[in-house]
């Protein structure tokens, strides 16, 4: 009969912590169902109550490895090993939320286990996001994205604020399941928590419902679409050039202001290859538009390379060019390459030897408009800032918005997901800008070779993508769209994560004291 009870517990241990996982992986691309998210981490919360420290992360490192190979398993088709190792190291963050949970021996019912439960979880996704280089990927609010009302207070909060308040309501849940009937009635805090909803609904309301004015810009996006295997392969060099100047020049033909390339469109170092220098400031003066593309560059003296976005204007000259500052470890470069040469051996592709960028670049130009009545006729010149996001730059909120405070009005994030084949990386990828967007009130527009390639306004909300039968990703072609520049100063622009250290304090503090007293 004990043998018995031991196993049933047993299975109980195993199929909550699993079914969290489960709820909180249907949140998230390509499921969408953004509802599970407000219970997904009840069973976790069930499963470790009352266990020991050990048990307790042990349950939760469970949940963390089956919820990131849930939403990450798409890194299998860069590397096998380096997909586990990435997960395996992801899901430490679940296990010491379980073994700080259990440690601190918080009592069953209040308002301490209702604040530190949140904190606790903002404290480990902000963790997450910075140590080791960062990988805030997945967070608990990305899974949000969608509910325009729910992520406004990201102008104030950041992505964090969404988080802290889709846990709370999960703890919440939690403790009202809990002391359903018992004497200490949940219904205060639960009144609490509904009143911080609702507050967080109305400010989203009346974000959702503001009107930005300003200059308008009609921006276009080329997504060619070029499968890996191809895009370094000399012998598609001109067939991929050809593409891209076809559906620029298609673009360009419907007039637009500028025109965006994806991350290392450009197949071949651009300003060091004469040739392919010449072709892009002869298919600029063609296009009479400026051309944002991305590609790798290098410096002769001394002999390092970079990732890339380079601005030609509509004569052909370079506005600029600014050089990836974040780079992705293990993709562009391998940390210690001493210590860790080995891992090339795994790598389904050589890994890059790039050397990250310094400075935060704000593209500075002029956009020409020529008027006329009956009268006179008279040209308009339109500043325009905007600085480039590379790649995964965009998961970075403090990178993001340094671009931002240094004056630029709207943001690119130009990107390359076709690594990741026909799997949810793209969208996934894309709930990070769609923050962004909202953290700071500008536009984002996205660039990506096979997709995503989307605009995003200011309220995070995309309102358009390059669409062919009505795929978004592995297809070729262009969108153009007009953008209203605002200069929207926000609460998180000029604090930052002020919100989610407010959130590692009350952790602290609450820790503490329970375990004081």
């Amino acid at each position: 009969m004990k043998k018995s009870f031991q196993l049933s517990a047993f299975r109980f241990q195993i199929i909550l912590p699993a079914t969290s996982a489960v709820l909180l992986i249907l949140s998230f691309p390509n499921f969408n169902l953004e509802f599970l998210a407000w219970i997904g981490l009840v069973p976790l919360l069930f499963a470790i109550e009352n266990k020991r420290p050990v048990q307790a992360f042990f349950i939760s490192y469970l949940t963390g490895v089956l919820f990131f190979l849930g939403t990450i398993y798409w890194l299998i088709h860069v590397t096998l090993p380096g997909m586990a190792l990435v997960v395996l190291y992801l899901a430490l963050y679940f296990g010491v939320f379980g073994l700080a949970l259990s440690f601190c021996k918080l009592p069953a019912a209040g308002y301490r286990p209702l604040f530190f439960i949140p904190a606790l979880w903002v404290s480990l996704e902000l963790l997450r996001s910075h140590l080791l280089g960062g990988f805030g990927w997945a967070l608990l609010a990305h899974s949000q994205s969608y509910a325009l009302q729910i992520i406004q207070i990201s102008d104030i909060t950041g992505a964090y604020g969404v988080s802290f308040l889709v846990a709370i309501v999960n703890a919440a849940a939690f403790l009202a399941i809990r002391n359903f009937k018992k004497e200490d009635r949940p219904f205060p805090y639960l009144a609490l928590v509904f009143f911080l909803v609702l507050c967080s609904l109305a400010y989203g309301i009346l974000r959702v419902n503001n009107i930005f004015t300003g200059e308008a810009l009609r921006v276009a996006v080329i997504q060619g679409n070029i499968p890996q295997a191809k895009k370094w392969d000399a012998g598609f060099r001109e067939q991929i050039m050809n593409k891209y100047e076809s559906l620029t020049m298609r673009a360009a033909e419907e007039g637009v202001d500028l025109i965006i390339w994806p991350e290392t469109s450009v197949p071949g170092y651009l300003e060091s290859e004469r040739d392919l220098f010449d072709r892009m400031k002869s298919l600029s003066i063609a296009a009479k538009t400026p051309i944002l593309a991305g590609a790798p560059t290098e410096d002769r003296n001394p002999d390092v390379y970079y990732n890339s976005a380079i601005l030609f204007a509509d004569d052909g000259r370079v506005i600029d060019r600014y050089d990836k500052i974040h780079l992705v470890p293990f993709g562009e470069y391998v940390p210690l390459r001493k210590v860790f040469s080995f891992v090339e051996n795994f790598a389904a592709s050589p890994i890059g030897d790039f050397t990250a960028g310094k400075t935060h670049k704000v593209f500075k130009f002029f956009i020409e408009r020529n008027f006329k009545d009956k009268n006179s006729s008279w040209r308009l010149l339109k500043k325009v800032n905007l600085s480039c996001l590379i790649c995964f730059e965009d998961i970075f909120p403090g990178l993001t918005r340094e671009f931002v405070k240094r004056g630029a009005v709207f943001l690119v994030n130009i990107t390359n997901d076709a690594w990741f084949g026909r799997s949810g990386a793209a969208y996934q990828h894309a709930q990070s800008s769609v923050f962004r967007a909202v953290e700071n009130r500008v536009n984002v527009v996205r660039a990506a070779n096979t997709g995503l390639s989307c605009f995003i306004d200011q309220k995070g909300k995309i309102t358009g993508a390059v669409e062919s039968k009505g795929e978004n990703l592995f297809v070729d072609g262009f969108k153009i769209q007009e953008i209203v520049l605002t200069k929207t100063g926000t609460f998180y622009t000029r604090y930052g994560d002020a919100f989610a250290y407010l959130c590692v304090f009350v952790t602290l503090v609450i820790g503490f004291w329970t375990k004081r007293n």
